[in-house]
């Protein structure tokens, strides 16, 4: 699978590698991905989601089933 965050949908984008000389050099910027397990208790069930940083913290303050939900009604298969 790419690396694209499952909740935010973050890839991975492109600049500069600047050095002292202030040469530039093409460089990619990947997201800070985790891939974390969450148990989904109204399901009874575990869920395996390839996550950023920032869509743990999503999931922490919101809840899973919302952000679960929220994902469903995009289409995806969870």
């Amino acid at each position: 699978m790419a690396r694209v965050c499952q909740v935010t949908g973050r890839k991975p984008v492109v600049g500069h590698k600047v050095s002292f000389s202030n040469k530039k050099a093409k460089r990619r910027f990947l997201p800070n991905l985790q891939t974390k397990r969450f148990y989904l208790a109204e399901e009874d069930r575990w869920v395996t989601l390839k996550l950023t940083a920032d869509a743990i913290r999503t999931i922490n303050k919101n809840g899973l089933l919302s952000v679960v939900k929220g994902l469903r009604e995009k289409g995806m298969s969870i």
